[in-house]
């Protein structure tokens, strides 16, 4: 059974900081790509930040709108991925997903259906 666990979201102003982390039953054999998408209230979801499971693929990829300020990272070890979110913005409030998906690869495209396996969310809230 997938387990993708996430955690670390909480309440911050603008400007400030947050880490999330996202606990996975399994990491480099059975997951390609890891990631994380979010969504607001009244909209769809939308993919933050992807990145391989292993080295010298390429990327990570990012959205326009969090390049700069967020950062994608993972540590095969502790089969985690992690998403530091500095200089947050009240629009990015939102629920925040951990993604897998365990074929094909990692694309900027962020197309939500190409990820099988999704954590049970976590909630960011930036207050302006």
């Amino acid at each position: 059974q997938v387990q993708l666990v996430e955690s670390g979201g909480g309440s911050v102003q603008a400007g400030g900081s947050l880490s999330l982390a996202c606990s996975t039953d399994a990491l480099t054999y059975k997951y390609n790509c890891l990631g994380w998408f979010r969504q607001a209230p009244g909209n769809l979801r939308e993919g933050v930040a992807t990145i391989y499971t292993s080295d010298g693929l390429g990327g990570p990829w990012y959205a326009d709108d969090v390049k700069g300020r967020f950062t994608i990272s993972r540590d095969n070890a502790k089969n985690t991925v992690y998403l530091q979110m500095n200089s947050l913005k009240f629009e990015d409030s939102a629920t925040y997903y951990c993604v897998a998906r365990a074929g094909g690869g990692c694309f900027s495209e962020f197309r939500a259906s190409d990820f099988a396996y999704w954590g049970q969310g976590t909630q960011v809230t930036v207050s302006s």
